[in-house]
């Protein structure tokens, strides 16, 4: 079956429908659950990246991946066949304990993401065993019937078996932004992609009308999987990834300097190679940030569960660090700020009377209308059941954001009657005549500036109005197009309310206390949209509307945005524009989006938010989705994020001061000491223990003060940071030096020994100084790193008088050799907690 399937389907614009069908062993009423499950197993998920890349193996292999660490595994197995084996297995044994501590920790954090993206993932109407049912995307397979409305995304390469008023975006496909339309009808064999109307692609999604289409190819099988390398739009990388790493790089110079400058000084001074050589790799092992990456993921991991605990998932982890240092917010007032629960208020014709005709045509559009499910039609059936028997549905123009109308076509007693309903200035423009309440006819041009006044009046008082009119044909009429929305008849206004929630107000106050502000972006019209500004707290909002956006030069926007508080009645092309205006000012800009056009903007956003009730093509785009369509929720995922940016620095705080310092003190010792002061297997095994603590920072308390305002990765701050308690750090290791040398007068193992307590313990106690801008007896650490700390000192004692001491090149230690580490290791905490409180409040 899947070699003719294989061998056929190339050509499925040009075959008939039955003919393809038959070709794909499917029918208009799809497969069944045991074909479509046969179908997955040969063909494998639906999806464009596989899931093995990402298995248990890579993601060990990934643990050695750096090129230090393949250096120094080369160097000891040189080692091993050099006779010198137990060294080179202790130091083997150490790379890879270190290495399967940082795999568990990463597999962990990605199968915990992968569960909490499945409660988001985006899904299509399919019709299996004849009924239909929605299954993930990933799990569509050749043969399969799709159903599809308008904000559906395309499951895979499909042939159109049913189409009504059908419109598509193929941007991510063509690169055409102009809507693309598709119908049912067979093309000739040379047909170019691009000229193929009737079919629809993988990758591009609905913006209008209905289909139902047969799938004929999936995941890298489709025109968007054999070009995804080069037509995949990328997410921008954040600035938080900019600076990571340009950070990575800047770390990497300073070890590979340092590297060869201890390599070359040992070697000069005569010490033996291959020991000089592994001295220097072990170093760079240690120098180097190489659990930089690991950190990072495993504390966005964590942040990630913590949030969806807030009713917050995060699809992309590293937007967590830009949802932190977010400082303005973009968002549609509906659902967020009004309660999103749409109630007819009450009807009026242009003389301001109830007229329940008015109700009962739009009552009929919105029974009929099959484009796509809306809160407003939702409104309009639930209001009232007027008597519709004898109506029967011819077709419809379903709603698009262009014409901002929708159209019905019906059978009645009287003849055909085309009933549409839409935004008011767009239905106006489509009117000749309008009816009163007695079914008077008069000149629409007579009643205009009557019907505008009364437009502004009732969304100055917050309604959203509908206006609906009708018009009538003689004979039967069984086709529509849109010419045919021409010379209506005004019937009246729909005036509909949504009221603000009642902790709007006091969640936009707790978002202003968090350093968010936050800015309506509707296409509403501006009277409606400064009316809900004022109902949840913003006084006097500074209103920009569509008409003036586009005659606004892009850097007078860069100018006004920042300032504006309402965009009102905006295009949905417009929403990019002033997106990337608050970028250009300097913010980091979020936006929430959940409609069909809003996939644009999602994209362009630092951080884009949508709602799990989302059309899909919404949810696709989106970094973040919302379990709860409120912005509580919101303001709690802020909070998480600005935990796990915070806990994030802690680790850079730590690696760029202990590095830096250490920069000096192995270049020192090296000219200083006649021998290595640590062997290449002692220096891995410091690296290993003092890495334990700082893979529990994920779950560590953070200061109530780093989690109030946006907060951004500042690289001077850091370079400052790193001078500062580097320098301190390497004095202590001098200082350790200068005692050990003359003052104890220490033999070469003790000097090694006593220098290894000394590390390991000051390293994991300035851990908690350094993880807190307060002071270390106010800030409490979590229990995860307390624990994690107590270990690994007790370790750094315990390890020189255990068995594998001697395996390892220690000694027993004299008591006094203990107090004199004990009073460095106060020294240096003293100092580091002192200089911090200074840094701090000068810095």
């Amino acid at each position: 079956m899947k070699e003719d399937i294989l061998n056929n389907e190339n050509k499925y614009w040009h075959l008939s429908e039955k003919e393809l069908l038959f070709q794909l062993k499917s029918n208009e009423q799809g497969l069944t659950e045991t074909d479509a499950g046969k179908r997955l197993m040969e063909s494998g998920p639906n999806r464009l990246q596989q899931a093995g890349k990402t298995g248990r193996f890579f993601l060990f292999a990934k643990q050695f991946n750096s090129p230090i660490s393949l250096i120094l595994i080369g160097a000891a197995l040189l080692s091993f066949f050099l006779n010198d084996r137990t060294n080179a297995l202790i130091i083997l044994s150490i790379i890879f304990i270190s290495a399967t501590l940082s795999f568990f920790q990463e597999k962990g954090a990605a199968d915990a993401l992968n569960e909490l993206i499945k409660l988001v993932q985006v899904t299509t109407t399919v019709i299996r065993n004849s009924l239909e049912k929605n299954v993930p995307i990933e799990q569509v397979v050749k043969g399969d019937v799709a159903l599809l409305s308008a904000g559906d995304t395309v499951p895979g390469d499909c042939r159109l078996l049913e189409a009504n008023n059908l419109f598509l975006n193929e941007a991510a496909l063509t690169g055409e932004t102009f809507p693309s339309e598709k119908k049912c009808c067979e093309l000739p064999e040379k047909t170019a992609v691009p000229g193929r109307v009737n079919c629809l692609f993988m990758g591009t999604h609905v913006i209008s009308g209905t289909a139902k289409a047969v799938v004929v190819k999936t995941a890298k099988e489709t025109e968007f999987g054999k070009i995804s390398q080069h037509l995949r739009k990328l997410k921008p990388e954040t600035e938080f990834e900019k600076e990571i790493k340009h950070f990575g790089y800047l770390l990497m110079e300073l070890t590979v300097l340092l590297v060869v400058l201890v390599f070359v000084i040992n070697i000069s001074l005569h010490k033996p190679i291959i020991d000089s050589f592994l001295f220097s790799l072990a170093i760079a092992v240690g120098l180097t940030p190489q659990l930089l990456p690991a950190i990072i993921s495993i504390n966005l991991s964590k942040g990630a569960s913590r949030m969806a605990k807030q009713k917050v998932i995060v699809k992309r982890l590293s937007a967590i660090e830009n949802f932190g240092s977010m400082d303005v917010l973009c968002s549609d007032k509906t659902g967020t700020l009004t309660q999103g629960k749409i109630a007819l208020h009450k009807t009026i014709d242009f003389d301001g009377n109830d007229n329940e005709k008015i109700f009962e045509t739009a009552y009929i559009n919105a029974v009929f209308e099959s484009g796509f499910t809306n809160p407003i039609d939702e409104a309009i059936r639930s209001h009232g059941k007027p008597d519709i028997t004898g109506i029967k549905k011819i077709t419809e123009i379903p709603y698009d954001f262009l014409r901002k109308r929708l159209s019905v076509l019906v059978n009645n007693a009287n003849g055909n009657m085309l009933i549409t309903k839409g935004a008011f200035h767009e239905m106006l423009s489509v009117c000749s005549q309008a009816e009163d309440c007695r079914g008077n006819l008069i000149g629409i041009e007579d009643i205009k500036e009557k019907l505008v006044a009364q437009f502004e009046n009732h969304s100055a008082e917050g309604f959203r109005t509908i206006s609906v009119a009708y018009k009538l044909f003689t004979g039967k009429k069984q086709e529509l197009g849109k010419e045919d929305e021409s010379d209506m008849i005004f019937l009246g206004m729909l005036l509909l309310t949504d009221p603000p929630k009642h902790d709007a107000a006091a969640t936009l106050k707790r978002l202003r206390d968090m350093g968010v502000s936050l800015k309506i972006i509707t296409g509403d019209n501006p009277l409606i949209a400064a009316y809900v500004s004022k109902q949840v707290g913003i006084d006097n909002p500074v209103v920009i509307d569509g008409d003036e956006l586009r005659e606004m030069s892009s850097d007078a926007l860069v100018q006004r945005a920042p300032q504006t508080n309402v965009f009102a009645s905006v295009e949905p092309n417009q929403k990019e524009r002033i997106l990337a205006a608050l970028k250009r000012a300097g913010h980091v800009v979020g936006f929430i989006g959940d409609g069909i056009n809003d996939a644009p903007a999602l994209h362009v956003s630092d951080v884009g938010i949508s709602v799990n009730g989302a059309a899909d093509v919404a949810k696709d785009a989106a970094d973040i989705v919302l379990l709860a369509d409120n912005l509580d929720v919101l303001g709690n995922g802020i909070e998480e994020g600005r935990k796990t940016f915070a806990n994030t620095m802690k680790y850079i705080f730590m690696a760029t001061s202990a590095n830096f310092g250490n920069m000096f003190s192995m270049a020192g010792s090296s000219l200083l000491l006649p021998f290595l002061p640590l062997l290449p297997k002692q220096v891995l095994l410091v690296n290993l223990l003092t890495d334990m603590p700082e893979m529990t920072i994920a779950t560590d308390d953070v200061d109530k003060n780093m989690a109030e305002k946006p907060s951004k990765m500042n690289i001077g701050f850091i370079k400052k940071f790193m001078i500062v308690f580097g320098i301190i750090s390497s004095l202590f290791d001098y200082v350790t030096f200068a005692v050990l040398l003359y003052v104890v007068n220490a033999p070469q193992q003790e000097f090694r020994t006593a220098w290894f307590v000394e590390s390991v313990v000051s390293a994991a106690l300035i851990v908690l100084i350094i993880r807190t801008s307060q002071s270390v007896f106010k800030s409490k650490p979590g229990k995860y790193l307390a624990i994690a700390t107590f270990l690994v000192i007790v370790l750094a004692f315990i390890i020189p008088v255990s068995p594998i001491a001697p395996l390892m090149g220690f000694t027993k230690l004299p008591m006094n050799l203990y107090l004199w580490v004990a009073a460095i290791v106060l020294a240096y905490m003293a100092l580091t907690e002192t200089a911090k409180r200074v840094f701090y409040k000068l810095v």
